[in-house]
């Protein structure tokens, strides 16, 4: 910790730019009571290798500011319901799209094409984060904020295929009602239907569509949280370069591992 805080004081970028040292600090003493939920100042001073002065200073500061209490009776510190304000903004998808960040970078070193991460944004999806800066076989540059249709893309009829069925048929009157050339099979409830009970069937969703050199082939899987499909995970590739069948058996299987780690560390962080 000291060392970290040693490299921010000794930062000689410019100053407008520079970490403020006391705000980090304090920082790490109110993570580190939230954690112990309950707690003295000489074991969080020890936790967070601060002096006892400073560290009292820090608690004092936060519980005039109404995110700690003390315990007159013993001295011990602990954190109000007023930290929690500190996470209103930070919601399921935030939170997943935070936990998934560096796992998607590691999958995306081992399958090389574009991965992206997209969850629903009214009747489409929107990309959250993806590889594409980093792939060298990026035929399109997507990026976070980008919307893919949620009928013509893997991402979207993944999300569609499996999510809750109120959600499902609450999105499809949505899209039904709008008259943008992509939504139109929400119009034509049963081919819409038959598409989604295939992509449920295969446990995968699936677009391409036409490039000037190959047609573009994106697989998606579902994201879950508690059981709850938040996000898809998708793949896109050259159709030329990877037939269907070996990125089926190649890829999937990698992005369902992945997509079960950023869950199990989603839930650990919850």
């Amino acid at each position: 910790m000291n060392a970290q805080l040693d490299g921010i004081a000794d930062d000689r970028r410019d100053p407008s730019t520079r970490p403020i040292r006391a705000l980090q600090r304090g920082l790490d003493v109110l993570t580190e009571l939230n954690r112990l939920d309950r707690a003295p100042i000489n074991a969080l001073s020890t936790a967070v290798r601060l002096p006892r002065t400073t560290t009292y200073r820090i608690l004092e500061t936060l519980r005039l500011a109404g995110y700690v209490d003390r315990d007159p009776h013993d001295d011990c510190y602990r954190p109000t319901i007023r930290v929690r304000s500190l996470s209103d903004g930070f919601d399921d998808e935030a939170l997943l799209a935070h936990v998934a960040k560096a796992h998607l970078a590691a999958l995306g070193a081992q399958v090389v094409w574009p991965l992206a991460i997209a969850v629903p944004a009214g009747p489409a999806m929107m990309i959250r984060d993806a590889t594409d800066r980093h792939s060298p076989l990026a035929l399109e540059q997507y990026g976070a904020g980008a919307r893919l249709p949620m009928l013509t893309s893997a991402a979207g009829r993944a999300y569609l295929a499996f999510c809750a069925p109120a959600q499902r048929e609450a999105l499809i009157e949505l899209l039904a009602g709008s008259a943008q050339p992509e939504d139109r099979l929400a119009r034509s409830r049963a081919d819409l239907d038959q598409l989604l009970t295939e992509t449920r069937a295969q446990g995968f969703g699936r677009s391409q569509r036409a490039r000037r050199v190959s047609e573009e082939i994106s697989l998606a899987i579902p994201m879950r949280v508690r059981e709850r499909v938040i996000a898809a995970l998708s793949v896109r590739f050259a159709a030329t370069a990877v037939p269907l069948k070996t990125a089926v058996e190649q890829f999937l299987p990698k992005l369902r591992e992945a997509a079960l780690k950023v869950e199990r560390e989603y839930l650990a962080q919850a």
